[in-house]
């Protein structure tokens, strides 16, 4: 099958890469299915794109949270995490959201709701963590600046 989305063009999705939130994300309930898409022009680049593939225009910039925070490890029940199925280490991807003003160097990371996904049943979810350690608007461009110039 194949879509039009505004950020991409045209893409191409196979069924084993629809990712399936069952609630859909927080603040946009309706869309259930995405697709993680990454940069495969810049190999060293760690975003990568959540793109809804209930509405073609709109797509949400994604990190690893442990590009940001190494020791990032929220407590999460595991009743939040039941409609994943069998969640295991190998299986297991954690992402957070970011978010990109126009003024690039107050672009923040949501490490307040991360996305969790099981990557061998396409299954995710978005989850608020109640530590309060974690902010939903945690500055990230000097650290991406820094990576860069590294």
């Amino acid at each position: 099958m194949k879509m039009n989305t505004k950020l991409f063009g045209e893409i191409d999705i196979t069924e084993d890469k629809v990712i399936q939130f069952t609630g859909g994300i927080i603040g946009f309930p309706d869309m259930q299915k995405f697709m993680l898409i990454h940069d495969i022009e810049n190999e060293k680049s760690s975003i990568a794109w959540l793109q809804s593939l209930d509405e073609q225009n709109f797509a949400i910039p994604v990190i690893d949270p442990l590009v940001l925070i190494e020791d990032y490890d929220p407590m999460i029940e595991d009743e939040l995490l039941g409609g994943l199925g069998t969640l295991q280490q190998e299986n297991m991807l954690v992402l957070v959201t970011l978010t990109v003003p126009q003024d690039i160097t107050k672009m923040t990371a949501n490490l307040k709701a991360p996305i969790i996904i099981n990557a061998g049943d396409h299954k995710a979810c978005q989850i608020i963590v109640e530590d309060e350690k974690y902010k939903v608007k945690h500055p990230v461009y000097e650290l991406f600046r820094k990576k860069k110039e590294e």
